[in-house]
């Protein structure tokens, strides 16, 4: 039993190591990030309109989602992009997202 127990242990641990989401950011925590920061701005001010567009991803195996600019202007009916942010959040490489937040008209 105890022999089973420590298997069963070892098997689990190697697996929750073996997986990594990760949502690139500039910085990164082990445990948990959730980090915004802008990837591209114009000279012009930050418009009324936003939209999001996201991508997630589960232990590194399965990802999915849209998160390009295009997806997150229509999303936000936005025609003129001005400001485009990203928030990158990751919880111990199971759960990863990736959010493009877009401002604009």
């Amino acid at each position: 039993m105890k022999k089973t127990l420590l298997l069963a242990t070892a098997i689990a641990s190697a697996a929750a190591l073996s997986g990594c989401a990760v949502a690139s950011a500039p910085v990164t925590g082990f445990l948990y990030s959730d980090v915004t920061y802008p990837v591209n701005a114009t000279s012009n001010d930050q418009g009324p309109k936003t939209g999001e567009a996201s991508a997630s991803s589960i232990l590194g195996i399965f990802a999915t989602g849209d998160a390009s600019i295009a997806a997150a202007a229509k999303n936000g009916g936005i025609t003129k992009v001005k400001t485009v942010d990203v928030n990158a959040t990751s919880f111990f490489g199971i759960y990863a997202k990736y959010t493009v937040v877009v401002t604009g008209e």
